[in-house]
């Protein structure tokens, strides 16, 4: 996979050399014309993680992103309004990642969430601690972390 990636930045490279355009969307288009190039010239090959993690990889950052957006909006509607909606509480959320770069990815990310904070990580690993500041139903709340963050975290690592 690390020959893949550096591949690509060569390529990428090699782009924006050939063209003399120095822009970030050059950067950004000879990136995704050398991966489209690296993907059809190992097509068929086993050994071929890296076009299935670069996907994922995109996809998490532009969920993150909308989840900032959700989180930004609720966040700035409550400080709007007189009248307060919150419900704040810590949750024990039950955690399937058990690598370190997962957890730290996963609390990372909740914490930048605006609304939630990540506390603290069980020693055996098995629980993330998060204050959140609307807590209607635990069990919702659990879920939206699981099936949100966690689960597309679990894909990238595995």
């Amino acid at each position: 996979m690390k020959n893949r990636f550096v591949s690509n930045i060569l390529l990428t490279f090699v782009w924006v050399v050939l063209t003399g355009d120095f822009h970030v969307s050059n950067y950004l288009f000879g990136f995704i014309l050398s991966y489209i190039i690296l993907m059809v010239i190992t097509r068929g090959s086993k050994k071929a993680k890296y076009f299935t993690i670069v996907p994922r990889l995109i996809f998490i950052i532009l969920f993150f992103f909308w989840e900032l957006i959700k989180a930004n909006l609720e966040v700035a509607w409550e400080v709007m309004t007189p009248k307060l909606n919150m419900t704040p509480g810590i949750v024990k959320v039950p955690l399937t990642v058990q690598s370190d770069a997962g957890i730290t990815l996963l609390a990372n990310m909740i914490t930048l969430t605006p609304g939630t904070l990540s506390l603290d990580v069980s020693n055996d690993k098995k629980v993330l601690y998060v204050h959140a500041m609307y807590i209607k139903d635990k069990d919702k709340f659990i879920a939206g972390i699981k099936n949100g963050f966690e689960k597309r975290i679990l894909e990238i690592l595995k």
